[in-house]
């Protein structure tokens, strides 16, 4: 698991679930970015008496709450279910 991409569907599993598959250091980035630019609009920009506009942020993956209950061992069907799933 130590060589495998930031995008991986396994390592997007660790990360929290299937919503990060895809999500690598790059795209996190860009997505910073994107608000960073956003913000400095707002910031920088003569808006009048109306104000500044809402700019909506970048759509990142949301990650599940944990559960407080501890985990239980998953059978290896289950691992199966989980990488089949489509």
């Amino acid at each position: 698991m130590q060589r495998l991409p930031d995008t991986a569907l396994t390592i997007a599993l660790a990360s929290g679930g299937r919503q990060h598959f895809g999500w690598g250091v790059d795209r996190h980035m860009t997505a910073d970015l994107y608000d960073a630019l956003n913000q400095n609009t707002r910031a920088s920009g003569q808006w009048g008496k109306k104000g500044a506009p809402k700019i909506p942020e970048y759509p990142r993956p949301k990650s599940k709450p944990k559960d407080k209950a501890p985990k239980q061992a998953k059978s290896v069907a289950d691992i199966y279910k989980v990488f089949s799933r489509r």
